[in-house]
C-alpha cells in the first residue's frame, strides 16, 4: 500500500510538465503554420455583413503588420468611418437623381445650374473665347420668306432694318448662294426648304425658346414696299402705344382687303375701324378691332409665345390665324393695332402661288388659293371645337363668342 501511494504522487509532476510542453509545442506549431501559408482574405468571402459587424478586414489582411494598440485603434476608427460612408452612399443612391419640377420637361434629372432652356440665333465663331464672340446682341428679329426673283425688293426691305436686327431668310425656291451678292446676306441666316410657306418655317424654326432674346419678331412677306418705313421708329411707336401685336398701315390703294389695315394719315396708330354693315358683330372683335393681317405682322416676345402654339402643323398658309390672334393678348382691342406713321405698300406679287402645281386644268395659283380658303375653314372649326371641348370638360356653359 505504501508503495502504491508513493508511485502516484511521483507521477503527477511528470504529467503536468508533459501538458505544458505539449501546449507550448502546439502554440509554436500553430504560429509556424500561420506564417507559412498566405493569409485568407475575408474580403473575398461573401459573408453577410451582419455576421462581421466589427471586424477590420484591412487589419486581418495585413499578416505582417505587427500593429500597435494605437495603430489598431486608428484602423478601427477608419473601419467605422468607412461603414458610415457606405451607408450614406447607399442612401444617396436613391437621391442622386435630382428632381426639379421647375426644370423643362425631360430635364428634371439635371442640376438647375446646367440647364440651358432657351437659345438664340446669334452667330458664333469657331475660335477664340466664347465670351468675346458677340460684338452686339441684336434685340429684334426679322424674317422674310423669299424667292430669288424678288431679290431687289427684299434687298430694299432688309436695308430698312438696323444692326439691332437678326435677319433670317427662308428660301422657298432652294436658291441661297446667289444672295451673297448683297453684303448683308453674309451675316444673315439662310434656311432653305423648297415650296414651303412662312408659317411652315415659323412653326419649325422660330420656337419661342429659340427667339426668346428678341423683344419683337417681324414675320414678313417678300412683296412689301418699304419706302416710307423705318424699323427703329416703328418699334418706338409700338412701345409708346402698348401694342403686343401690330403691323404697319397699308397704303390705301394697293393690296387692301380690310379697312382695319388701311393707313390713316392723321394719327400715329389706330386700333379700331368701321367695316361693311354686318361684318362686325362686336366693335371690339375682328375685323373691326383686335385684328392685323398675316402679310406683315409684328409680335412681342410674349405674344409670339402664344401665337406659335396656335399655328397648326398641317395648315401652312395661316389663313384664319389673323382672326384668332386676339386670343393671345388681353384686352385685345387695346393691344393689337396698326401703326399708321410707318406704312408699307403690299405689292401682291403671287410668287409663292406660282410654286403650286397645275391640277385638273387649273393654274398652279388657283390650287394654292383654294387650299388657303379650305385651311381657313378648317382652322375656324378647330378653334371652335377646342373651346367647346374645354368648356364641356370643365362643366362650364360656353360664352356666345368663339373664333371668327
Amino acid at each position: 500500500m505504501g508503495n502504491l501511494g508513493r508511485s502516484t504522487i511521483a507521477r503527477k509532476p511528470n504529467e503536468t510538465m508533459r501538458l505544458i510542453v505539449t501546449t507550448f509545442v502546439g502554440v509554436v506549431f500553430g504560429f509556424l503554420i500561420g506564417v507559412s501559408f498566405p493569409t485568407l482574405s475575408l474580403t473575398k468571402l461573401n459573408f453577410p455583413s451582419n455576421l462581421l459587424p466589427s471586424i477590420d478586414l484591412s487589419y486581418i489582411e495585413d499578416k505582417n503588420s505587427g500593429l500597435s494598440t494605437q495603430t489598431f485603434l486608428h484602423a478601427w476608427s477608419s473601419m467605422k468611418a468607412n461603414r458610415n460612408s457606405s451607408t450614406q452612399a447607399q442612401k444617396s443612391n436613391d437621391t442622386l437623381k435630382i428632381w426639379v419640377p421647375s426644370n423643362p420637361r425631360g430635364a428634371e434629372g439635371l442640376p438647375p445650374g446646367i440647364v440651358a432652356s432657351e437659345s438664340d440665333l446669334y452667330l458664333r465663331r469657331l475660335w477664340g473665347k466664347p465670351s468675346e464672340d458677340l460684338t452686339i446682341r441684336q434685340k429684334y428679329l426679322v424674317t422674310f420668306t423669299v424667292g430669288y426673283d424678288q431679290k431687289n425688293n427684299v434687298d430694299a426691305a432688309v436695308k430698312k432694318f438696323s444692326g439691332n436686327f437678326t435677319i433670317i431668310l427662308f428660301h422657298y425656291d432652294g436658291r441661297t448662294t446667289e444672295w451673297d451678292e448683297f453684303e448683308w446676306s453674309k451675316r444673315a441666316i439662310h434656311v432653305s426648304v423648297r415650296k414651303q410657306t412662312k408659317w411652315w418655317y415659323a412653326k419649325r424654326f422660330l420656337h419661342p425658346d429659340i427667339v426668346a432674346p428678341y423683344d419683337y419678331i417681324f414675320i414678313w412677306d417678300e412683296d412689301l414696299g418699304v419706302e416710307h418705313f423705318d424699323a427703329e421708329e416703328y418699334i418706338k411707336l409700338v412701345r409708346k402705344h402698348g401694342l403686343e401685336i401690330s403691323q404697319p398701315g397699308l397704303e390705301p390703294n394697293r393690296g387692301l382687303t380690310w379697312q382695319m389695315t388701311k393707313r390713316r394719315g392723321d394719327r400715329e396708330v389706330h386700333k379700331e375701324t368701321e367695316e361693311k354693315p354686318g361684318w362686325c358683330a362686336d366693335p371690339h372683335l375682328p375685323p373691326c378691332a383686335a385684328f392685323v393681317e398675316i402679310m406683315a405682322p409684328v409680335f412681342s416676345r410674349d405674344a409670339w409665345r402664344c401665337a406659335w402654339h396656335m399655328i397648326q402643323n398641317d395648315l401652312v398658309h395661316g389663313w384664319g390665324l389673323d382672326f384668332a390672334l386676339r386670343k393671345c393678348v388681353e384686352p385685345a382691342h387695346e393691344k393689337i393695332g396698326v401703326v399708321d406713321a410707318q406704312w408699307i405698300v403690299h405689292q401682291s406679287v403671287p410668287s409663292l402661288g406660282n410654286q403650286g402645281q397645275a391640277q385638273d386644268g387649273k393654274a398652279p395659283w388657283q390650287g394654292v388659293r383654294e387650299r388657303c380658303r379650305r385651311e381657313w375653314t378648317m382652322f375656324q372649326g378647330r378653334v371652335a371645337n377646342a373651346e367647346k371641348d374645354y368648356y364641356k370638360a370643365m362643366g362650364i356653359d360656353p360664352p356666345n363668342s368663339t373664333a371668327h
